[in-house]
């Protein structure tokens, strides 16, 4: 860690009240607040106490004196071949109609507003006209299947539901309606309206009279509606995003509102260094966090230029990403390592064909990051690529270099070193500090900074149950990841400690293994996930895409690639991480943000239901997971 960077981190920890006093500043606040930080009852942090603001004036009513007419956001649609964009002033007009459509269909202050939407501008201007409103909304991913959709509406109770005939994916319509109608009627917390945009994509596409109202209609009336903004006090939910992996009864972060505008400016200026009037392209969802806190509300929030970008990486070819980058002088990118790995197995020349001289950063963050993936796409670019680290939970990075504060140099593969604000530590199962080089668990000491979590929605004990009870005697937020500090401070996330198998009493870590078959030339992508052996009580399953199907065209060849693999694992890490199998499929279950569904993997390996992560996007690829268990050997 640099000097500077070291004396900022530690002023953030040892002068909390000071310290994010002046990041306050970086917002507006219609009320100052009374304190910066009220934590007389941990681990619940409240921040700027008496303070009123809200987001959607920080990311859209702020700007218009200064910059109504630059562009805010740019829809780019691959799957229709459409392009749209809007200034300051039109979004704003957009969410005041949006804003006066949900007042005229029963929503108010801390009513929820539940969206279930494809990456089109309406999702935007839904999510801040909530905001506007003083609603919580909450953000399903489009094309999550019915039972799982039906358990977030009967966990939030919204008074609304936002959602479209259909979006598309690689070409393909899913057909979203269908899915909705059913959960609504699976759900015991029926809403009292649907507001739909109706895209043209579903023929069969059809409506629930007295339920369902058509969003065009609605704005139409609505065109010159000025609605004024609800003005929340700084602890007042914000929203709820339900995280992946959830069993039962959904897991709802809980995010506030004046924290999380100060932490979203904060990282805007510090980590991210994005300026007024440049644009940041973030190849995200609004499903997921990484599209809550930076493709809608931080570059708003910063007075740039925000990317919407509906479709994949490959489509119409592996240049479109690197085409939107020169196209609209983009100057930070924001993408996941899974993406970059798809990236890597086509040519080169789709990246070097553009100019992207424009480019600051690009930042990669949603799982690890290996070291040849990174090493690879940094030289590929020829511009800076930042590995950081964090989750939903947390709402913006924990471990991550901060160039706006001081150009520290990056080691590939790891995510530098804890965030400003964060007491993040490496805690051995005992509680206990771990030294450097010391696998550990990662951990936060509280409070939390501005911006994470304030509790599981409805459920207090579940926030204090599930985040700060990994250690016994000491009060800590569990990341419930592995890492590894070196001897500089460098970090190394290692993976889930949920991912950890147990082979034999010796305790295996599923990355460490990806890792060691990664390190086979042939293989893109792995995942390995732990299946129970009635032996050893759990054996490695490794699933891998590989460069060129060749390699894989006919039985034996598949069979002498699993032998290398398994010689490859042997070589770095030895025969007790060797995988029981190495299956070769054409590609991984993963979340729109590239996270692998490795509960879904794991599940169909030991012939399970894959649960609540199932989408219509990953039946493919889940079938052939599938298929490939089941075969014979």
């Amino acid at each position: 860690m640099g000097q500077v960077y070291n004396e900022f981190h530690r002023r953030s920890i040892e002068d909390r009240e000071g310290f994010w006093r002046e990041q306050a500043a970086l917002v507006d606040w219609h009320k100052p607040f009374d304190r910066v930080l009220e934590y007389s009852r941990p681990p619940f942090a409240r921040w700027f106490v008496g303070g009123e603001t809200n987001l959607c004036h920080n990311a859209v009513d702020r700007h218009l004196a200064t910059r109504a007419d630059q562009k805010a956001l740019v829809f780019l649609s691959t799957e229709t071949d459409t392009e749209q964009h809007y200034t300051y002033r039109q979004l704003h007009d957009e969410v005041n109609r949006c804003a006066a459509v949900m007042q005229s269909l029963g929503v108010g202050r801390g009513d929820r507003v539940l969206l279930y939407m494809p990456m089109i501008p309406e999702a935007a201007v839904a999510m801040l006209a909530c905001a506007r409103l003083g609603a919580i909304h909450s953000v399903v991913f489009g094309g999550f299947a019915s039972h799982s959709l039906a358990t977030r509406i009967d966990d939030a109770s919204p008074k609304l539901i936002v959602s479209s005939d259909a979006g598309m994916r690689g070409g393909k319509v899913v057909r979203y309606k269908p899915l909705l109608d059913e959960a609504i009627s699976l759900s015991g917390n029926k809403p009292e309206a649907v507001l739909l945009v109706n895209r043209g994509l579903d023929p069969e596409y059809t409506t629930v009279p007295g339920r369902d109202h058509d969003w065009a209609t609605l704005r139409a009336r609505h065109m010159d509606a000025r609605v004024p903004v609800t003005w929340l006090e700084s602890n007042e939910p914000s929203y709820i995003l339900y995280t992946s992996g959830t069993t039962g009864k959904p897991k709802g972060v809980q995010r506030d509102v004046g924290g999380y505008a100060v932490a979203l400016a904060a990282s805007m200026k510090h980590i991210y260094q994005g300026n007024p009037g440049e644009t940041m392209f973030t190849t995200s969802d609004i499903g997921w966090v990484v599209g809550h806190s930076y493709i809608v509300y931080a570059p708003l929030i910063a007075g740039m230029t925000t990317i919407f970008y509906e479709g994949v990486p490959i489509r119409p070819d592996a240049g479109i990403w690197w085409k939107i980058v020169q196209d609209h002088r983009v100057t930070v990118m924001f993408s996941a390592p899974t993406a970059i790995r798809v990236l890597k197995k086509q040519d080169e020349s789709f990246v070097k064909r553009h100019d992207l001289s424009s480019l600051r950063h690009l930042f990669l963050a949603g799982e690890p990051l290996d070291e040849p993936t990174h090493r690879w796409i940094a030289d590929v670019l020829g511009h800076p690529v930042i590995d950081h680290y964090w989750q939903t939970e947390t709402g913006w990075p924990m471990l991550t270099s901060v160039p706006g504060v001081e150009a520290t140099p990056v080691k590939f593969g790891s995510p530098s070193f804890p965030a400003y604000g964060y007491d993040l530590r490496l805690f051995r199962e005992d509680g206990s500090e771990a030294g450097a080089d010391e696998k550990a668990v990662v951990g936060v000491v509280p409070p939390l900074p501005p911006g994470c979590l304030s509790t599981v929605w409805g459920d207090d004990d579940r926030f204090v149950k599930t985040y700060f009870s990994m250690f016994r005697d000491r009060l800590i937020y569990s990341s419930f990841d592995w890492g590894i500090r070196d001897a500089d401070g460098y970090h190394f996330i290692l993976g889930r400690t949920d991912d950890v198998i147990n082979v034999a009493g010796h305790r295996l870590g599923t990355r460490e293994i990806e890792e060691a078959v990664q390190s086979h030339t042939a293989v893109a992508e792995v995942a390995v996930v732990g299946v129970a052996d009635q032996l050893k009580g759990q054996m490695p399953l490794a699933f891998a895409v590989v460069k060129d199907p060749a390699r894989t065209a006919t039985p034996e060849a598949r069979a002498a690639l699993e032998k290398e693999v398994m010689a490859a694992v042997d070589g770095q890490l030895g025969a007790i991480a060797r995988p029981a199998r190495v299956h070769f499929v054409t590609m991984l279950p993963k979340t729109r943000s590239g996270k692998l569904l490795r509960r879904s993997i794991q599940a169909l390996a030991e012939g399970r239901d894959p649960g609540d992560l199932t989408t219509l996007e990953d039946a493919t690829a889940l079938d052939q997971i599938r298929v490939a268990v089941q075969a014979p050997k």
